[in-house]
């Protein structure tokens, strides 16, 4: 079992920065690909980063959803068990609440996640 807590969200102009940060429990963390996700009113989730887990050729590989490639940046830290989001140029588009999730294989899709965090609000101001 995986519990995660996302912070680091809040209110923020356009063209600012963000951090945001996912505490993960469990001894098994660094194994776990993880993910981060975005759901606006109104629209579905979608998929914005995600990290392979630690180990073998492909471990720490990245993958960004296009519309946020070149301005975010997903990192973790598996001597803290924390994934992070470093949102660089938002735009009002990035408007969501942000979800970090945890899974075997680091899909772009919720299905693929085992585990969730509740949530943690961005709004970008224009």
């Amino acid at each position: 079992q995986v519990q995660l807590v996302e912070s680091g969200g809040g209110l923020v102009q356009a063209g600012g920065s963000l951090r945001l940060s996912c505490a993960a429990s469990g001894r098994t963390f660094s194994t776990y690909a993880m993910g981060w996700f975005r759901q606006a009113p109104g629209k579905e989730r979608e998929f914005v980063a995600a990290i392979r887990g630690s180990g073998g050729r492909s471990g720490g590989i990245t993958y960004y959803a296009d519309s946020v490639k070149g301005r975010f940046t997903i990192a973790r830290d598996n001597a803290k068990n924390t994934v992070y989001l470093q949102m660089n140029s938002l735009k009002g588009g990035d408007t969501a609440v942000y979800y970090c999730a945890a899974g075997p294989a680091s899909g772009r899709w919720p299905y693929e996640y085992d585990y969730w965090g509740q949530g943690t609000q961005v709004t970008v101001s224009s």
